[in-house]
């Protein structure tokens, strides 16, 4: 388990962590997409060289199989905490590119995939796993990835750093998403390190403990927390079009 978090600087969080779970065998590499700014998330056990990808992007596909590759490691699971509206995921590219590669995603999302999850369920890689627990409210899909040590958490769009995914489509529901986060996420220990989807201020990480102190929005009361999210008043995705239709096929994508 990792410690000694709230001395992490946030410039220095991401190599503190890739370091740390290097110490223990895991392979970790947080990448980024700079058009939907989504965080693409690799993690790997380094004895069985057994590999996850979350939340993958299209674009970046060739990069993160090259990576993939350059490592010697073996994808088995490309993982997505939701349906994407901001970006067309990777998983389907991912496929072709890496053989033997399966895609996953929340049986709650109507997406298609090669495996679907639910609350409960866990992904296995080596002698690590990642357990899913269900956080709608941005979407009825998503789920929240948690390492088997419960030291590191990926939150998809249901929790990012001192904010939150928006409600007010795809399934959307403020009072869920709040229960979710509260529930789900908030009961973890307080030094673990939570990965978003995405980043709009170029932070990387952040905890349970600076969440539940700091987070603008979720430090409030559920009524309170409900009234700012109906008046966010935010510009329609600009991918919403494109991604969602594209998404709904997840990693089985036509040619």
């Amino acid at each position: 388990m990792l410690t000694s978090v709230g001395k992490v600087l946030v410039g220095g969080a991401r190599a503190y962590c890739v370091m740390a779970a290097a110490g223990r065998g895991l392979v970790f590499r947080q990448l980024f997409e700079p058009v939907s700014c989504t965080y693409t998330y690799l993690l790997a056990d380094a004895e069985t060289k057994e590999a996850v990808l979350i939340d993958p992007v299209l674009e970046t596909a060739n990069r993160d199989a090259k990576l993939i590759k350059d490592l010697g490691l073996n994808m088995i699971y490309a993982a997505n905490t939701h349906c994407h509206a901001d970006h067309v995921t990777g998983t389907g590219a991912l496929k072709k590119l890496l053989p033997g590669c399966k895609s996953v995603i929340s049986k709650d999302s109507g997406a298609l995939a090669d495996v679907h999850i639910q609350e409960g369920d866990s992904i296995k890689f080596g002698k690590y796993s990642l357990e899913a627990r269900s956080t709608p409210g941005h979407t009825d899909g998503c789920l929240t990835y948690v390492l088997n040590d419960n030291s590191m958490a990926f939150t998809g769009d249901a929790l990012l750093i001192r904010g939150c995914g928006r409600t007010d489509f795809q399934q959307g529901c403020p009072s869920t998403l709040y229960h979710s986060v509260h529930g789900k996420i908030f009961t973890l220990p307080d030094s673990c390190f939570l990965y978003p989807a995405h980043d709009y201020t170029g932070q990387s990480v952040t905890t349970v403990e600076e969440e539940k102190r700091l987070n603008p929005r979720l430090t409030k009361s559920e009524a309170e927390f409900v009234n700012i999210m109906n008046n966010l008043n935010l510009p329609r995705p600009k991918q919403i079009d494109v991604a969602v239709p594209a998404n709904i096929k997840c990693g089985i994508q036509d040619d």
